[in-house]
């Protein structure tokens, strides 16, 4: 395929020739030239050439878009708004394979081609949600990579059976294995982790842990996660998602818990929270840290917000953080992209500082997106709506119809 007159990151007009799922070269887009050889042109009209976004922090399970709005009726808590979901998600108006699958399909529609998508396993769900996570993964298999992740929602300790339920999505082939709140959920960090790990190290699955504690409880839980990483040679193979506080103690434990995340290849997932005492974004990508982005929760049962597109989630992120500036606003892109990517996939390179803007060399792999816009800063302040969409080199969506969808 050859794409047609783009702007790859907003600069200059170029065409982009396509081999396989691969860019095979890049070269100035000559008006009138003919595509000559080429056997499928797409015509790109002047539009930014961005990476195609990869939600690494995604609860499909729990989602309720498409479905009508609806009061929220949570309780304060991880536990009370888990609670609130038990007690809900049975009874939405659509059944769960569809409202899941839906979801992804709007995901892919605007423009997201990798997801890591939480599957919640504890006594009241089974494997139900995995199961329905699962085959939203297999019936869009052509149009994006989702890895699953099996999660203890609800804790592993506080019900009996929770582990076993757990081990046997793994079996069942979950791909990450996930920790939530060691200290302040489970009461028992040692115990927690343990098995957290065990698992991981059994089924040869990476390891995704919540963090949602208080400072002083969310670097101690970090501290015993960073134990095993080491101990276990699991380097590269551990994320921790949300940590909003970690960043708030004083500079020299930051600096520190930087320095050894780097180290140890520990990436981090954000949700773009307004919330104090987050690690800078700048200081993790300058050590080398993987950052990536996720929607969490999408209009469901714990909170309203959500709208399955990483766009918007780029603003918010750049939005919370204060960012102004052009280069750190191009950034949060970046790291709804690659920076994402880089985390399911560890042979894509991470972020090399806020000026990286990677994903559109010749020889990456042609996940792309094409999104009307004059700058990739206005993009993410208008969030248009003339989106293309490719996975591996095909064209999977156009203006948020995803190739073989249901219209959802």
């Amino acid at each position: 395929m050859l794409i047609r007159n783009v702007r790859p990151w907003g600069a200059a007009p170029s065409d982009v020739l396509l081999e396989g799922e691969a860019i095979a070269a890049v070269t100035p887009h000559v008006p009138g030239d003919a595509a000559a050889g080429s056997p499928e042109v797409l015509d790109g009209r002047g539009r930014l050439l961005l990476p195609s976004f990869s939600d690494v922090h995604v609860h499909l399970d729990s989602t309720r878009i498409g479905l009508p709005f609806r009061e929220h009726t949570g309780r304060p808590g991880v536990w009370g708004m888990m609670s609130n979901d038990r007690e809900n998600w049975r009874t939405a108006e659509i059944p769960l394979n569809e409202r899941v699958a839906g979801t992804l399909e709007r995901m892919i529609g605007r423009g997201t081609t990798r997801v890591r998508s939480f599957a919640q396993v504890d006594v009241d769900t089974g494997l139900a949600k995995y199961e329905a996570v699962v085959a939203a993964k297999e019936k869009f298999r052509d149009q994006a990579e989702v890895q699953v992740m099996v999660f203890p929602q609800a804790g592993i300790l506080l019900e009996d059976g929770t582990p076993e339920l757990l081990e046997e999505a793994l079996k069942q082939g979950a791909d990450v294995m996930g920790g939530i709140d060691p200290c302040q959920l489970d009461r028992d960090p040692v115990r927690h982790l343990d098995i957290v790990f065990g698992l991981a190290e059994k089924y040869q699955v990476e390891v995704d842990v919540h963090l949602h504690e208080p400072t002083d409880l969310a670097i101690f839980s970090t501290e015993l996660i960073m134990e095993r990483t080491r101990a276990l040679g699991m380097q590269g193979k551990v994320n921790l998602s949300h940590a909003y506080t970690l960043g708030g103690s004083s500079e020299t434990v930051t600096r520190s818990l930087i320095e050894r995340m780097a180290e140890l290849d520990i990436s981090l997932t954000s949700v773009a929270p307004a919330a104090q005492g987050q690690l800078p974004l700048q200081d993790l990508t300058a050590a080398g840290v993987r950052v990536g982005l996720g929607q969490d929760g999408q209009r469901d049962y714990w909170s309203p917000y959500g709208n399955c597109d990483m766009l918007d989630r780029s603003w918010q992120l750049a939005f919370t953080r204060g960012f102004r500036a052009d280069e750190l606003v191009e950034h949060c892109v970046a790291i709804a992209g690659i920076g994402g990517a880089s985390i399911m996939d560890h042979a894509v390179p991470r972020l090399a500082g806020t000026g990286d803007r990677p994903g559109l060399a010749v020889g990456d792999r042609a996940d792309l997106l094409l999104v009307d816009g004059e700058t990739v800063t206005s993009a993410v302040m208008d969030r248009g709506r003339d989106r293309t969409v490719l996975h591996r080199g095909r064209v999977v969506a156009e203006q948020y119809q995803v190739a073989g969808g249901s219209g959802y």
